[in-house]
């Protein structure tokens, strides 16, 4: 069934959905991308939804440039998750006091921590001398160093960087607790490069926006940087900065989520398998039809073959540990999660919060209105999304959230 062509574009498009069931205006956003001259091919994945400049949900191959707004502003972002060795049957009834202690350990929203987290004492606390994991134990001189190398416009933000690495931020970002089909359980959290990761992009979009070779383009969001000049130098050089800000947010949250985890169940041994992490919203150098392309995902994983990735569905409905196929179709890629089916405003307008209250029942979480917008209505069918990438991923893990932290 799948992948169909998206008609009237001059780069292939290729989609994981039926062309009736993506919004209009998502569909003339994908084929003003693949007009760019620049663009060898497009890939739409099932969770496809309209984005700023360039679509949620879709994997673009670029020779030799890169448009900023094929990321988005939150570089980066992406999902960890760990088993634990705690079993359903472990858990309290009520799950409010964890959600507590979490909520206390991790900073939502806009906050920070007080003070930088003290990663190696947090290592030594949830790890002992067991290696948790490469991001989180180690690099972390050499990368705070390279903040001096960065857009001269952010240096008045490392104090900031610092104190917001380990944090959750708002929107669609999330700390769940879940069970697997076996009754272990996991958590699973999604995040990216807080308020660093944005002003970057936002700093390059302009940068982008004004130089000549875009000025002609059908859609000023849509400006590229081109290989071999300086202004792609200094995007790739922050980009990647950003990227390896978010991976190691996420590590750090992670780990402080354990140690909540581990200080909530006193007088129980719990430990954690190796945690699975991955990007959805970055850029990759790949070899794409047999030539080496500048590769962005936004709104999508990498699903080469072998490859564990997370597919979250919302706050009250599954979410995947996936293995990729390393289908070559979709520039091996899979989606990134279920993908709205409406906009925040549109959710806030239609939904109540006794709508949110029934969606989300047995889910210890946040009900109230400030996150309506994130109501399980508003998403598309978690379950119909993996069934449409059944070619490109195999579940490893169906998760069922039983806690969840928004901010």
């Amino acid at each position: 069934m799948f992948p169909v062509e998206l008609r009237g574009t001059r780069a292939q498009t290729l989609m994981w959905a039926h062309e009736h069931e993506v919004d209009p205006a998502a569909l003339r956003q994908l084929r003003t991308i693949a007009q760019l001259e620049w663009v060898h091919g497009v890939r739409v994945m099932p969770d496809v939804h309209l984005g700023k400049g360039a679509t949620v949900g879709s994997v673009i191959a670029m020779r030799d440039a890169v448009a900023p707004a094929a990321v988005g502003v939150d570089i980066g972002c992406g999902m960890e998750a760990v088993r634990t060795s705690l079993t359903a049957a472990q858990l309290p009834d009520d799950l409010l006091s964890l959600r507590s202690r979490i909520e206390a350990a991790v900073p939502v929203g806009f906050t920070a921590h007080q003070e930088p987290v003290n990663v190696r004492r947090l290592e030594a606390e949830v790890h002992g001398q067991r290696a948790a994991g490469t991001t989180l134990r180690t690099g972390w001189e050499r990368f705070w160093k390279s903040f001096d190398g960065l857009h001269s416009g952010v240096q008045s933000l490392e104090s900031k960087a610092h104190k917001q690495m380990g944090s959750l931020g708002g929107g669609n970002h999330f700390v769940e607790v879940c069970l697997d089909t076996e009754q272990n359980v996991w958590i699973l959290l999604h995040s990216g490069s807080r308020n660093i990761g944005k002003e970057l992009a936002e700093r390059h979009m302009a940068i982008a926006r004004a130089l000549p070779h875009n000025q002609d383009l059908p859609d000023q969001d849509l400006a590229v940087f081109l290989s071999g000049t300086p202004e792609m130098a200094a995007y790739r050089r922050d980009l990647t900065w950003a990227q390896e800000y978010a991976a190691r947010n996420r590590a750090v949250m992670l780990a402080l989520v354990c140690k909540a985890v581990r200080d909530e169940f006193t007088g129980v041994d719990v430990r954690f398998d190796e945690p699975i992490s991955c990007h959805h919203n970055y850029v990759a150098e790949e070899i794409v039809d047999g030539v080496p392309m500048l590769v962005t995902r936004k709104g999508a994983v990498r699903a080469g073959a072998g490859d564990l990735a997370l597919i979250p569905g919302s706050m009250g409905t599954r979410s995947y540990v996936v293995r990729g196929k390393g289908n070559p179709a979709s520039f091996q890629s899979a989606s990134h999660g279920a993908g709205r089916r409406m906009s925040r405003n549109a959710a806030k307008k239609q939904f109540t919060v006794a709508d949110l209250i029934a969606q989300t029942e047995g889910v210890e979480s946040r009900k109230d209105a400030g996150v309506i917008d994130e109501i399980p209505a508003a998403y598309k069918d978690i379950d119909q999304v993996i069934d449409a990438q059944r070619e490109l991923v195999d579940v490893v893990a169906t998760l069922r959230q039983v806690l969840c932290v928004k901010g």
